[in-house]
Parts: C-alpha cells; sequence; structure tokens
C-alpha cells in the first residue's frame, strides 16, 4: 500500500471515529462532490466496520453545476426540491449523522450571473432551514472534511503543476489534520480533552469581551449574556477535523 493510500485510510477513518463519532446502528449521510469518491468509499467502508446500519451518499458535480446557472430558466433558482429538504430533516430526527466533504473549485461560479446565485442561495437556505436547526443546536453528529481541487491548489501553490499542487495541498491537509501521526484518533481525542478543558475554564470566568491587543490591533469582542458556552461548544465542533 502506497504512503499515500495508507494516509487516506487513516483520513477516512479519523473522520468517521473522531469527525461524526459513528455509532452502532446509526445511519450516515455523506454529501460530497464526485472528486471526492475514492475518499468516500474509505469513508463508507470504515462505518460499516464501526456498526454504521445503512450509508447514504449524495453526490455533486461541478459541471452539472456550472451548466445549470448557464442554461437553466430563471425560475429554477426560485424552487428547491422539498424531497431533499424533508429528506434531511426525517433523516435528523432519526439521529443520523452528516459528513460533508467539501473540495470546491472556487471560481466555478465567477462567470455566472450574480443575482441568479444569490437567488439559489436564498431559496435553498430558506428550504433547509429545518434540517439546519439539527446542526446549529448540535442535535445531531456532523462534522466537514476537505478534499484538493485542482482549482484550489492551483491557487494555493500557483507556481506548481497541477499534479504537483495536489500533491503539495493533499500533504498540507494530512499535516493539519494530524494524519502524519502515528494515530490520528487517539491524537485528536487528547486534543479535543484539551479543548474540552480551555472551554470548560473560559466558561467559569463568566467573560463579558474579548479584548485582543497586538501591534497594530485593538479588537474588543462583546460576548451575548450566557451563551458563550453555547459559542465555545459550537467552535469546538467546527475544528474537529480542521
Amino acid at each position: 500500500m502506497s504512503s499515500f493510500q495508507e494516509k487516506l485510510e487513516k483520513y477516512a477513518e479519523l473522520a468517521v471515529k473522531v469527525g461524526v463519532n459513528i455509532q452502532e446502528g446509526q445511519t450516515l449521510v455523506i454529501r460530497t462532490p464526485i472528486s471526492a469518491v475514492e475518499l468516500v468509499r474509505l469513508v463508507t467502508k470504515k462505518a460499516y466496520e464501526a456498526g454504521a446500519k445503512n450509508v447514504h451518499v449524495e453526490w455533486s458535480d461541478e459541471e452539472i453545476t456550472k451548466t445549470k446557472f448557464e442554461l437553466a430558466p430563471d425560475e429554477a433558482f426560485h424552487e428547491f426540491p422539498e424531497w431533499i429538504a424533508k429528506g434531511h430533516e426525517t433523516l435528523a430526527e432519526k439521529g443520523a449523522a452528516f459528513l460533508s466533504i467539501t473540495g470546491s473549485n472556487p471560481d466555478l461560479l465567477k462567470n455566472a450571473d450574480p443575482q441568479r446565485v444569490s437567488n439559489w442561495n436564498k431559496t435553498s437556505g430558506k428550504a433547509m432551514e429545518g434540517f439546519r436547526s439539527y446542526v446549529m443546536s448540535d442535535k445531531v453528529s456532523w462534522s466537514i472534511v476537505a478534499v484538493p481541487s485542482e482549482g484550489w491548489a492551483q491557487k494555493v501553490f500557483p507556481d506548481l503543476s497541477v499534479d504537483k499542487a495536489m500533491e503539495q495541498l493533499w500533504d498540507a491537509i494530512f499535516a493539519a489534520t494530524r494524519i502524519d501521526l502515528a494515530d490520528p484518533v487517539s491524537a485528536w481525542k487528547e486534543h479535543l480533552g484539551t479543548l474540552d478543558s480551555k472551554m470548560k475554564t473560559l466558561n467559569e470566568k463568566h467573560y463579558h469581551a474579548l479584548h485582543y491587543q497586538s501591534e497594530g490591533t485593538d479588537l474588543v469582542i462583546e460576548l451575548p449574556k450566557h451563551t458563550f458556552g453555547l459559542v465555545g461548544e459550537v467552535l469546538i465542533k467546527m475544528v474537529y477535523l480542521l
């Protein structure tokens, strides 16, 4: 097995065991671009090995998305499939876990009509409000992991060939997620324990505001009353695999 394949397997295991912490009999929903098929297959395998009952994969394709913004009628951006929104809510209600794999081309819609993009964001956002309420209140297990895209790789490493840039971006992702360590899952559990401890300490302080000062910086951020703990929990959840 190649070094890259070994790291990809560790990445998949991390997404399952730490990112969404899949449980026996639980359903896992994976939302992913088709470019991440190799990782998705590994995540699916790791999920079933960990006891998942079902793994549902929702594929997306950037070229199809781009074609829609170029050729679909305007009214298409004011409609969202009700079955998708209701399906997510039903799965969330039944305790499914949700893993999003992100790896989009940052310039995909640079030539698209901005009004269409705005309309679609509003329409999809409103349609998925019910599902998002489960996510934002941490009523479901969820996580986000990243894969490189050629577009991002060339932006981050503009002086390299596409292949070399992709390789470098994978290395950066693996380093950031502790995949280079012997046991990333244990390393992350230890790290999350530290984060929980720090959050508890901050909550006990009952800070009114955070004041950041350094050379050229003097920033005060006031905190809503009684909500720092919730903010801390959400922030910790978001950095699970960052």
